[in-house]
């Protein structure tokens, strides 16, 4: 059997969660040793196996076979018709999908809905900021994720920016709504059309000649990717709060923690990879995160695409240089010379000299009644604006399994 057909094999099989022991078999992709315990977890006990070789058992064999029967088209165009969290399925649906999706957007028995809840308060005072630091410092510190990086490159996402950042942006929307794991609101399901998303990528990158000849691994998007990125948004953004002097009191820092706990669950990792904790959180960071972090060509070209779609948004000559100002701000001379990102003579010593007593005056103004709704109100239009602007009047976002490669 050829390498290819191997892991196709690998795939449709649904034998990716039973590599965690074969970790070690494979000298071409050694890496330092996982050593993060999972004591420190939302579980509080489990294997202790490498997450970089663990996928998702429960989905891919599912996806596999929606391509095998040719039902991926017909079953992202059902979905579309699934919007809420407490919405029944719409008819049509394969019975193994339907059997997955129904396990799959059950709430782990340690959500709290009251955390849930605070957390949206959280995001009417904060919301700002947190959208901030997922554009310019997440998306924007993806691009040097080498894996990530590649696998958005190389996958239909890489040559359908929009559609792509689209779907990610939703995710960080609909995590911050009123009522976001309620029935009415809509981050289960992002988070279950997420994990279909990733088995479909999976499913089908590994068929990429041009993927396959840069990337050190066999199969993207494992349990230690996903974990990754979720780093590069919760733990960082919330390392950044701190740098910018936010204050944030310990129920609303308890509050985001979950939401990012519940949406690591939903988004089909394991319970023992999933922190309990901030401290924890920086730990793994510390290992799976922070050491890393590249350059690659595909990401330099990613990140000027990005910069350049902020661009195209605001419509002004100055909107470049000033996303690149804060993005080298927000990320550190090192990750904006790794994506060629020239130091702005004009925004740069603006945004570095401005930037904190700009947050400084806005939390004094939320001491003033009526501040949280109103720049709740004001951000909430910049948001609903920016997703119609990605996706291109196609609106409301739908999620879809890919049926291509780049």
């Amino acid at each position: 059997m050829d390498e290819l057909n191997r892991r196709k094999a690998l795939i449709s099989g649904g034998a990716l969660g039973a590599l965690g022991a074969l970790g070690m078999a494979a000298p071409a992709q050694a890496r330092a040793l996982w050593t993060w315990s999972p004591q420190g977890s939302v579980a509080g006990t489990g294997t202790g196996n490498d997450p970089r070789w663990i996928w998702d058992p429960e989905a891919d064999p599912v996806v596999a076979a929606l391509f095998e029967r040719g039902e991926v088209g017909r079953v992202n165009e059902l979905l579309k018709t699934w919007t809420t969290n407490g919405q029944p399925l719409p008819d049509g649906l394969p019975a193994d999908l339907r059997d997955f999706i129904e396990h799959a957007r059950r709430l782990p028995s340690w959500a709290d809905q009251g955390k849930l809840d605070q957390n949206f308060d959280f995001n009417t005072r904060r919301g700002l900021y947190l959208g901030v630091l997922y554009a310019m410092a997440s998306g924007m510190m993806s691009t040097v994720i080498p894996r990530e990086a590649r696998a958005v490159y190389y996958s239909y996402g890489g040559s359908h920016m929009k559609d792509r950042i689209s779907e990610t942006a939703k995710l960080g929307y609909d995590i911050g709504t009123r009522d976001a794991y309620r029935p009415d609101g809509e981050m289960i399901v992002t988070c279950v059309k997420t994990r279909l998303t990733h088995a479909g990528v999976r499913q089908l990158l590994p068929q990429s000649s041009d993927w396959n000849q840069v990337a050190p691994e066999d199969i993207p998007i494992s349990q230690a990717d996903i974990m990754v990125t979720w780093h590069s948004l919760a733990t960082t953004v919330r390392k950044e709060l701190g740098e910018w002097e936010v204050p944030i009191e310990p129920v609303d820092d308890a509050a985001y923690l979950h939401s990012w706990q519940v949406t690591g669950h939903m988004l089909g990792v394991r319970d023992e990879y999933i922190p309990a904790s901030w401290s924890e959180a920086d730990k793994q960071s510390a290992q799976d995160l922070d050491p890393i972090l590249a350059p690659t060509p595909e990401g330099k070209e990613l990140a000027d695409i990005l910069l350049n779609l902020g661009s195209e948004l605001d419509g002004t000559v100055l909107s470049k240089p000033l996303l690149s100002a804060f993005t080298r701000y927000t990320l550190g001379d090192r990750i904006a010379d790794w994506l060629g990102i020239e130091r702005e003579p004009v925004f740069s010593p603006l945004v570095e000299t401005l930037w904190i007593p700009f947050v400084r005056a806005r939390e004094f103004g939320l001491y003033f009644p009526g501040s949280d709704e109103t720049y709740y109100l004001f951000e909430e239009l910049i948001r609903q604006i920016v997703l119609l602007y990605l996706s291109e009047a196609d609106y409301p976002i739908s999620i879809e399994i890919p049926q291509t490669n780049r």
